[in-house]
């Protein structure tokens, strides 16, 4: 029986064929790395963008009307709340009428739960109008913006000066105050309030 022959591989054929796997898994691991090294991108910070929000200012019949408009977005419920009590001091951008008088400001507004807690400067119970439709209107401007735009509050506390039995003339503030609509002045189908885009009545009753 003749010995079987054994093919010698040509170190010719060798050398190539490890330099082309080697180039091979180079251009692998390039690649790879490439890819590895490209940055995340960025992750959207909470509060980015704007929100939509309804406030409720007075009309010359003495009653309340909506209003809404684009501001910046927030982080928090206390921090979106002063927001909101700041643009409604800055008044309507509209025909609508400012509820509440110059120099008031906001000097604390949390939300505890459903409970808005709202401290107004010593110029709120100095600077609004007397009567009971003036106080109501500026009162419920405050209520009933919060409560709209805030679904969770069901009543808000008002205080002034960190005081928590304030009396205006016709109006006791001492107890934590519910929204009230009725005070809105709805305009007739089809049209929009003055300044602002007519939202639809919601949170009646909550």
């Amino acid at each position: 029986m003749a010995p079987i022959r054994r093919k010698k591989i040509s170190v010719n054929l060798v050398i190539p064929f490890l330099v082309f796997v080697l180039f091979f898994s180079m251009m692998i691991w390039q690649k790879y790395r490439s890819i590895s090294d490209i940055p995340a991108p960025p992750v959207a910070r909470q509060g980015e963008g704007n929100r939509t929000i309804t406030l409720f200012f007075a009309t010359t019949a003495g009653t309340l009307a909506r209003e809404t408009r684009e501001i910046e977005s927030c982080d928090d419920d206390n921090g979106c709340l002063k927001s909101l009590l700041d643009e409604l001091l800055h008044g309507p951008v509209g025909e609508l009428e400012g509820t509440l008088p110059e120099g008031v400001t906001v000097d604390r507004a949390t939300v505890e739960g459903n409970l808005a807690v709202i401290t107004f400067n010593r110029s709120f119970s100095e600077a609004v109008l007397s009567g009971s439709s003036a106080e109501m209107t500026a009162v419920y401007s405050v209520v009933n913006s919060v409560a709209l735009n805030f679904p969770q509050i069901k009543q808000v506390k008002i205080d002034v000066d960190g005081g928590s039995t304030l009396q205006l003339h016709h109006l006791d503030l001492s107890k934590p105050l519910e929204p009230d609509y009725s005070l809105e002045h709805l305009p007739a189908a089809g049209k929009g309030s003055a300044g602002g885009q007519q939202a639809a009545p919601q949170g009646e009753g909550k």
